[in-house]
């Protein structure tokens, strides 16, 4: 059986990719600390951002795999707003340890049960080729995210799996509705910065994880899913 193996898959983009791929008969595995609502997911409570996050893969993950076709969608992320003023080293090492060192590790214990026809999926932001200010270990580590799809897959060639970044814009999640403080007034002028003046569903990024993950031409990509950024 074809198996995707997602992080944070209890809420937003996480689940309603997880909800895709259930539907088109995956087994589904999520990685977080708080379980997806769907008896069908196998959720495996595991802090990606704990130093002995390799070790609980290796005796919770893989004695549920066996080498086949998977999809790998690194979806989990810390969203923490600062200046560079303001961010010490050790907010700095806890975003990179989250954001770029888990994927990796999820990455390095899933290789070898990766057959051909399997595929890594990254989820980068609209912040993973831009900047803005008072978010500078988001943007720093979501650039990280970019190279490290990148390098993946020049480091995969004839191996039969594909990568991708898919890079959301502003996607109306509990994650982007906490981070505004549930201030409607800041989500509607956000959802006036797209050229259909309106938020993105976690559905259509769900399509477009989906997407990438079946179509092996799209390797070494990243593909913007932002409605369209009116550029200011």
């Amino acid at each position: 059986m074809k198996t995707l193996v997602i992080t944070g898959a209890s809420k937003g983009i996480g689940f309603e990719t997880a909800l895709k791929f259930l539907d088109l008969g995956y087994a589904v595995i999520n990685i977080s600390r708080t379980a997806a609502p769907r008896d069908e997911i196998v959720n495996l409570s595991i802090d990606l951002g704990s130093p002995d996050a390799g070790a609980q893969l290796q005796t919770q993950l893989l004695s549920r795999l066996q080498a086949s076709e998977i999809v790998l969608v690194h979806n989990a992320a810390m969203l923490v707003s600062g200046k560079l003023q303001e961010t010490s080293t050790a907010d700095l090492q806890a975003a990179i340890s989250l954001n770029v060192v888990a994927p990796h590790v999820l990455t390095r214990t899933l290789l070898n049960h990766m057959q051909p026809g399997s595929s890594i999926i990254y989820i980068g932001s609209t912040l993973s080729e831009k900047a803005v200010p008072n978010s500078y270990t988001y943007v720093t580590t979501k650039h990280a995210v970019i190279g490290m799809m990148r390098a993946a897959c020049q480091d995969l060639v004839n191996t039969g799996i594909h990568t991708a970044c898919i890079c959301p814009g502003f996607t109306d999640t509990e994650m982007l509705r906490a981070h505004v403080g549930q201030d409607d007034q800041i989500l509607a002028s956000i959802a006036a910065t797209t050229a259909f003046s309106r938020l993105i569903t976690p559905q259509e990024i769900a399509d477009t994880i989906v997407f990438a993950a079946q179509n092996p031409v799209i390797n070494g990509a990243v593909l913007h899913a932002n409605l369209g950024q009116i550029e200011t």
